[in-house]
């Protein structure tokens, strides 16, 4: 269905078209009608299946100007790009409006972000904390407060916000609607909203669990984490032309896999993790965005909500530990009716609950993985790196002196200059000995 068709408005219509949407697709149709009645809501559609217009459209439609300083409209998302993304797109969709919109999150000085809002907002897009601070610090009052959006709600509670969430809804003056969005729903969600929300409209326009048609899944058996970065080093050499997001399980494990790669491939890369600074992250998405990396290392934190577009292929260097994470993932890519391929590294020596985590997500997605065997040109090795040894050391099981002199990390010899004993404190005490024996000694 176009646009027009959902009575959007004048205003909502010509930015629409500036910016190239035409039609709506299911989620975002499915939802006009019962936000803009002023129920609560609650939508479950997968990531990349256009939540963000879904909701922001008959939230804006239903919007009036105000001269209150205070914000009408306030949209919490788990972290600063999304926030910084969905601020972006509400200045191309809100154009043609007279509306104040800002945004808020942690990390930054919160005296400017004070400054900025001095003047009022009518749209606030926030993280939780940092909305936090702001209303009790009296900068953010919500007594004019008509929505409450809440967007990515399983990576917020995922991520531990559940108390900050819960302080909000205290902090806060009823809101007259409620709008919570996620891609996947579970029990902690529920919960809330049978306690926070009234009698919820409900939008579920795929089956949690369903992958885009034009995805392929792809999986490969790897004995330990030296042998994946030797698998991930051959299948980049492969795919130079290719748009790759590589997923880390963590910011030193990202670290790694960008130094590793760095060293062994010609083609630009970038990495985003969380001890990146703003300014840093925001210019290697934006190279991503255009074209100049074609590779970009990643955690789930940073990427979660980002919307990256016409991505290639998604790598998880580990395998995820709950069924989300692996959706939000491969939702990176295969969007818009596009074909798009998905690989999976699993360890399955070294850290056998990744095969665990892999049997979990296969029986609980509508796609099958294609198992493909290790490549002949990768070396394969059976050198381990100073966390898989650790792993060994906590289940108590032994190592094999082959393992332990190949590691090179935890175990390795002491360099010469390292060899030499400091015997300074041993002479002091023979010398001390040595007076109290004089002094013992009898006279003549």
């Amino acid at each position: 269905m176009n646009f027009d068709q959902l009575n959007i408005g004048n205003a909502l219509k010509n930015a629409l078209d500036d910016m190239g949407f035409i039609s709506a697709n299911e989620i975002q149709y499915n939802s006009f009608a019962k936000i803009m009645s002023g129920r609560d809501v609650v939508g479950v559609s997968p990531t990349g299946s256009g939540k963000t217009l879904a909701f922001l459209l008959p939230v804006l439609r239903r919007y009036q100007y105000s001269s209150s300083n205070a914000p009408k409209i306030v949209i919490l998302v788990p972290t600063r790009e999304l926030v910084n993304q969905i601020v972006s797109l509400l200045n191309d969709l809100c154009k043609y409006m007279t509306i104040r919109i800002h945004g808020v999150y942690g990390g930054v000085n919160i005296r400017t972000q004070s400054d900025q809002l001095s003047d009022g907002v009518d749209l606030l897009v926030a993280t939780p904390g940092r909305l936090i601070d702001l209303s009790l610090n009296r900068i953010i009052r919500f007594k004019n407060l008509n929505h409450l959006i809440i967007d990515e709600v399983d990576e917020m509670l995922h991520l531990g916000f559940r108390p900050q969430l819960n302080q909000l809804f205290e902090l806060m003056t009823k809101p007259k609607q409620h709008i919570l969005f996620s891609a996947t729903m579970n029990s902690e969600i529920e919960e809330m909203v049978r306690t926070h929300f009234n009698d919820p409209l409900r939008i579920e326009v795929k089956q949690v669990g369903s992958l885009p048609d034009g995805l392929s899944l792809e999986r490969y058996l790897v004995d330990n984490d030296t042998t994946k970065l030797h698998l991930l080093q051959w299948l980049l050499s492969r795919s130079t032309d290719q748009k790759i997001l590589i997923f880390a399980p963590d910011k030193r494990f990202a670290d790694l896999i960008y130094q590793r790669l760095t060293e062994h491939n010609d083609v630009p890369l970038g990495i985003i993790h969380s001890n990146k600074s703003q300014n840093y992250r925001n210019r290697t998405i934006e190279q991503f965005e255009s074209g100049h990396t074609k590779r970009l290392v990643a955690t789930d934190l940073v990427a979660r909500g980002i919307d990256f577009k016409d991505i290639d292929t998604i790598i998880s260097f580990d395998t995820p530990n709950s069924v989300e994470t692996f959706i939000h993932r491969v939702g990176r890519t295969a969007r818009n009716d596009k074909k798009g391929n998905a690989i999976l590294l699993v360890n399955t020596v070294t850290f056998t609950e990744e095969v665990k985590r892999y049997k979990i997500i296969e029986s609980n997605i509508d796609k099958n993985f294609i198992e493909i065997d290790l490549p002949d040109e990768i070396t394969k090795t059976d050198l381990l790196m100073p966390h898989e040894i650790e792993t060994y050391r906590q289940k108590n099981i032994d190592l094999s002196q082959k393992i332990i002199e190949q590691s090179q990390g935890a175990f390795h010899d002491k360099k010469l200059k390292n060899t030499k004993v400091n015997r300074a404190q041993e002479r002091r005490k023979e010398r001390l000995e040595e007076k109290k024996r004089a002094k013992r000694k009898p006279k003549k």
